[in-house]
């Protein structure tokens, strides 16, 4: 990893600030597939326009070799690297993190535009000392503009966008969501990085590798906080093939079992302390809402109150597996609530 800018001071153990210096921040934008193309340009274009002289965009390509070229040809304002670590999400994640030169390291999708004033949003709470994770907010671009009425916003994280249960305005969380991002760099100074047996490849739905990410670091440093910060909104493209039952009862089941994994890295307490309270609170209350608005009138509100139904099933069947995976047959795993961003 370079590092151009010279050490700093921990922030837990140091005097409550980074320093009166601009943070650089280095913008790391993974892509795997042509199919997104129209979206990546958008993405890193955005990004750039938002970075200062200071700054620097990072577009890592995974193992495709097709687009590493196109994106060397057309994107003279980033930096294009290849994913020379194991293939799949955080693999390419890892290596733009060898890349990256700035205090923080910024993570967006590649089919995710920021707004305007996102990157200023994202990087403002990091001047608190104990801070060392920031993630933003994502609202889903659904396929022309139209929001699937059986889709209930308590899972929108299945199409990697904020979900109703998440914080409305600027609060400490136990992880951030993976699409919208940032961390500084001391914590990969550290030895930490994206767990890749959790991680998302182009035909595994698994996810969930910024959760360990963020649960490893508050436990190696109890007294640093991650931060979510819904202004820093980006929205994300969600197309066809993500709108459909299928897909749902897949990513469901993908994101159970990737919490099982999880839970064999960071310990089931930490891997599923908030998704309780989610369960508890959130899901209930969605079902009760789902029903109320078909009694009013909405006769798609039963097809929402079924679907968190069905998703609660789902993910807690794919935890149930993935824990019997790891530890052999006839292990016995606890029931999981869903979520692949928990907060």
């Amino acid at each position: 990893m370079h590092d151009s800018h010279g050490s700093r001071t921990s922030p837990v153990e140091g005097s409550g600030t980074w320093g009166d210096e601009p943070l650089r921040r280095s913008v790391v934008i993974c892509c795997y597939t042509m199919d997104r193309w129209e979206d990546l340009q958008a993405a890193v274009n955005e990004a750039c326009r938002q970075s200062s002289d200071r700054d620097e965009v990072i577009v890592v390509v995974d193992h495709n070799a097709a687009l590493l070229e196109r994106c060397r040809v057309t994107f003279s304002e980033a930096r294009v690297v290849e994913n020379t670590m194991q293939q799949g999400l955080s693999g390419a994640r890892n290596r733009g993190v060898q890349e990256a030169t700035g205090d923080l390291v910024v993570f967006l999708d590649d089919d995710a535009v920021p707004e305007p004033g996102w990157l200023e949003a994202l990087t403002e709470p990091f001047r608190a000392a104990e801070v060392r994770a920031v993630g933003g907010s994502a609202a889903p671009r659904w396929p022309g503009g139209v929001r699937p009425r059986w889709m209930p916003a308590e899972f929108d994280w299945v199409v990697g966008c904020t979900y109703v249960g998440m914080p409305s305005d600027r609060q400490q969380v136990r992880n951030v969501m993976g699409c919208n991002m940032a961390f500084h760099r001391s914590v990969f100074e550290a030895g930490l990085s994206f767990p890749t047996d959790v991680g998302r490849t182009a035909t595994r739905l698994d996810g969930a590798e910024e959760t360990a990410l963020c649960i490893s670091l508050t436990q190696k440093w109890p007294g640093s906080t991650v931060i979510f910060e819904p202004r820093a909104l980006v929205r994300h493209r969600v197309v066809e093939q993500r709108c459909s039952w299928r897909y749902f009862v897949r990513r469901c089941f993908a994101e159970g079992r990737s919490k099982a994994r999880m839970s064999g890295l960071v310990g089931r307490d930490d891997a599923l302390s908030t998704e309780r309270a989610y369960t508890m609170r959130v899901l209930p209350r969605g079902v009760v809402r789902g029903v109320t608005d078909t009694m009013t009138g909405d006769p798609s509100g039963v097809s929402r109150s079924a679907a968190i139904v069905l998703g609660l099933a789902v993910t807690s069947f794919g935890y149930v597996k993935g824990t019997r995976q790891s530890r052999g047959p006839g292990a016995a795993a606890a029931p999981l609530s869903t979520g692949r961003t928990r907060t």
